[in-house]
């Protein structure tokens, strides 16, 4: 995908967005890990309705293990990043710091999603191919293959409401370009997670008390 895409958008941004490939690469992962992890979230709980219904198993245990390994993966695609970043000949400056925070808060965006969906998937089976079109939509809604300052600022201000946008921004300025973020948008961003975990999770707790009998 990121040949692809590459091909396809070096020769528009090349010119506009510096280390374009890099560029691309970071956002490629870090929604990667956030689709991914979503849909094996969502999975989760039917994947394993066999466990669930023999077994005492709590449910969170499921869709977190899920998300997890999503995150390993996105850990292995991290390091071939940084592999990257030494053949454009960058090194990570103090700003680096910060990349642990950004996946840890993508890490907990994507749990909170997915205690949703996985309870959700039991009840409305139709959600997956739901979900499915949504992340079709979102990828490119948000700016992975390019800068949000195309758009006029009033497009823009709508734009950065979607989290991972924010979450894209603060990744690539802080590995790539060497730049702290914004205290404002590093707030946001930590503000509409938590809200979007317990949102999630609360969802989950209501859901969960009838999933065995949905099985």
């Amino acid at each position: 995908m990121l040949t692809i895409l590459y091909f396809v958008f070096t020769e528009i941004f090349h010119g506009t967005i510096q280390y374009y490939p890099l560029y691309l690469l970071m956002g490629l992962i870090m929604w990667n890990m956030f689709a991914r992890g979503t849909s094996m979230g969502m999975e989760s709980i039917l994947t394993k309705s066999g466990l669930i219904t023999s077994t005492y198993l709590p449910r969170e245990v499921v869709v977190f293990s899920a998300v997890l390994t999503s995150f390993f993966m996105m850990l292995f695609e991290l390091i071939v990043f940084s592999i990257f970043m030494g053949v454009f000949g960058l090194m990570p400056s103090a700003t680096i710091i910060l990349l642990p925070v950004m996946v840890v808060i993508l890490f907990v965006l994507t749990l909170g999603f997915s205690f949703a969906l996985s309870s959700l998937l039991v009840y409305y089976r139709d959600l997956r191919s739901i979900w499915g079109v949504i992340l079709q939509v979102a990828f490119f809604a948000a700016t992975i293959i390019y800068q949000i300052t195309i758009f006029p600022e009033k497009i823009r201000q709508i734009i950065s409401l979607n989290p991972i946008v924010p979450l894209l921004d603060i990744s690539r300025n802080v590995t790539i370009y060497n730049k702290w973020p914004n205290g404002g948008d590093l707030t946001y961003l930590i503000s509409i997670t938590t809200v979007a975990l317990c949102v999630g999770y609360v969802i989950f707790k209501i859901l969960d008390r009838r999933i065995v009998e949905e099985l």
